[in-house]
Parts: structure tokens; C-alpha cells; sequence
């Protein structure tokens, strides 16, 4: 292990646990709580602080020398999505690498050439080298003077859902997601139904699905997530989360640090559903379908008319319903 990869495992270990707990209190302690419907916008701007109100701010980075393995066990370990990748020295931000780009690389798109261009199809030379080789560059970012709704516009305008926050030198303060959005958006009544703003042509796929068709669906789709429906009736939600998790522990794990990640590819993805599917209908108010949703950890939520699917609803739906 190189000295720059211990570095990022302490810095996990003592600040994943605290960056979780500092999102929490942010809400739980906002000054704003309304019982009577309000428009989100008069929220934004009563809200004091700006984007670091209600950011993460111990946030998590790592070097781009870390390695692709260390990256997808700093990922699933703590339950991140997204890390910014940072210079050692400087904390200065050079990229990011989410859990879609994680399954991409493993072979659910483009990214999954590298192996055969770069490692000759040798997985395990792919998956020990530098996270740099398939970290986004581009990272879009924000500054830490920035307001809410920049914060939302800057993540619509660039379809992203996750802003880390850089000083005015570039260094990595904090970082805001959708999902620190949801938790500032929850629990207000906004009288606004989820039928205004959930996705009614709902691409799906059946649980005898493999996983590596499912990551295939997102991937070529520019999806995060994929209902399992079964003749009509929705089984779960399978998230790219979801599928880096699997493959970053216990028999999926020791196949892929043997290279026959394609064994853990052709399971069904019908195991990596949660039992406990939780659904609403179109008529809830958006201020309540964001409250379940933060309370559950989730991103997403079928809307169902009876037992069948009429859409769903996610987080970037509900970033569209603030900034209007």
C-alpha cells in the first residue's frame, strides 16, 4: 500500500462515520421549519449560510495514485456514491469517480475497454491501477460563497448530483448532493403533487435479469437506477449503488480480485433488491415524498396507481420542483 493510499483509508476511517453525522444535524437543526405549505424558493432564501448550510462538510477525497480496488472498497465500505479525487499535497480538486463510472470500468460500458487496451483484458493489472484512469476530469464544482440555488441550477444545467466545494485556491471544502438537497426539501409541504414532476415513461426491466444487463441498461441510458417490474408489478429498485456494492463484498468481491468479474456480472439482479420496497401514489405532496425518502436513505420512489407502476420519482425531480 503506497503512502498516499494509507492516507486515504485514515482519512475514511476517521471522517466517513462524521461526515454522515454533520448532514444529519444540518437538518435536524435548520432554523426553517414550516407546517403550512410554502413556495421552496422562499425557503432558499430565508435559509442563512448559503451552499455550506447544508453541504457535507467533512468530505472524504483521495488521491489519484489511489487504486481502482482501494477506490470500490472506500466506496462501498462507507456507502459513498461519488469521492473527490484531490492532490495529496494540496487537496486541490483534479476529478471525481462515482459508482456509475465504477461499473462502467467492471463492463457495463465504454470505460470497460481500458482493460483490454490498456491491461491486455488482465482485470487484476486493471483493477490495481491508478483511480486517475478512470476518474471524470471535467469535475464540475462549485465555490463555497455560492448560494442553494446555485448549487441547484449548477447540478440541472450540468446533470450532475453531486458539487464538490472548492475554496477560492480549488481545494476540496465540502461537497453538496442531491441527497443533501432532499434532507433541506423534506418534511416541507410544498402543495405541489408528485404526478407534477415524476417520470411517467419509465424504463424497466424483469427480475430474471442479469446484473450486467442491468448495469448495461444504465450505463448506455445515462441512468442511475432501473424498476424490476414482473408482469406489471413492481418488485424494487436496483441502483448503480447498488451494483458496486454487490461487487465490492463477500463471493462477488473474491471474483473480481480473481478477474472472473463476468461470473458476478451473470447473477440475476433480483437478489440486490430490499425486501421492503417502499412506494407512494401520485397525489402525495412533494415536501412529504421527500421526507420518505430521506428517512429511508434511498434516491428514488415508485409512484404507483394500485399495484401497478405509474412513474417514478427521484432526486433530481425534486431539484427541478425547487428551482421552479
Amino acid at each position: 500500500m503506497t503512502e498516499n493510499e494509507a492516507r486515504v483509508r485514515q482519512n475514511l476511517h476517521s471522517n466517513g462515520r462524521a461526515a454522515q453525522q454533520k448532514s444529519s444535524i444540518l437538518f435536524n437543526n435548520s432554523p426553517i421549519t414550516e407546517a403550512s405549505p410554502v413556495d421552496f424558493d422562499e425557503r432558499i432564501s430565508k435559509h442563512e449560510g448559503g451552499v455550506m448550510a447544508v453541504a457535507s462538510r467533512e468530505v472524504v477525497t483521495m488521491p489519484p495514485t489511489t487504486s481502482i480496488i482501494n477506490a470500490i472498497k472506500a466506496m462501498t465500505g462507507n456507502g459513498f456514491r461519488r469521492i473527490p479525487v484531490a492532490d495529496a499535497g494540496t487537496n486541490r480538486l483534479e476529478g471525481i469517480v462515482t459508482s456509475v463510472d465504477i461499473i462502467d470500468f467492471l463492463g457495463g460500458g465504454s470505460k470497460n475497454l481500458l482493460v483490454e487496451e490498456r491491461h491486455h483484458g488482465n482485470l487484476l493489472s486493471a483493477i490495481n491501477s491508478p483511480v486517475r484512469e478512470i476518474m471524470q476530469e471535467d469535475v464540475v464544482s462549485i465555490r463555497d460563497n455560492a448560494g442553494i440555488d446555485d448549487a441547484i441550477q449548477t447540478m440541472l444545467d450540468n446533470n450532475t448530483s453531486g458539487l464538490p466545494i472548492v475554496d477560492s485556491e480549488g481545494r476540496v471544502e465540502a461537497i453538496c448532493t442531491e441527497k443533501d438537497l432532499i434532507r433541506f426539501a423534506a418534511s416541507i409541504a410544498s402543495s405541489k403533487p408528485v404526478s407534477q414532476y415524476m417520470t411517467r415513461k419509465v424504463r424497466t426491466t424483469s427480475p430474471d435479469t442479469t446484473i450486467g444487463e442491468a448495469a448495461r441498461i444504465m450505463i448506455d441510458n445515462g441512468f442511475r437506477r432501473i424498476p424490476i417490474v414482473n408482469n406489471g408489478h413492481v418488485a424494487g429498485i436496483v441502483t448503480a449503488s447498488d451494483i458496486m456494492h454487490y461487487l465490492g463484498k463477500g463471493s462477488a468481491f473474491e471474483k473480481l480480485i480473481t478477474g472472473n468479474i463476468h461470473e458476478a456480472f451473470d447473477e440475476p439482479v433480483l437478489p440486490l433488491i430490499s425486501k421492503d420496497t417502499v412506494k407512494i401514489s401520485p397525489e402525495t405532496d412533494m415536501g412529504e415524498a421527500a421526507r420518505i425518502m430521506a428517512e429511508n436513505n434511498i434516491g428514488s420512489l415508485p409512484v404507483m396507481e394500485g399495484d401497478y407502476l405509474a412513474g417514478i420519482i427521484t432526486e433530481r425531480d425534486f431539484l427541478r420542483a425547487i428551482s421552479e
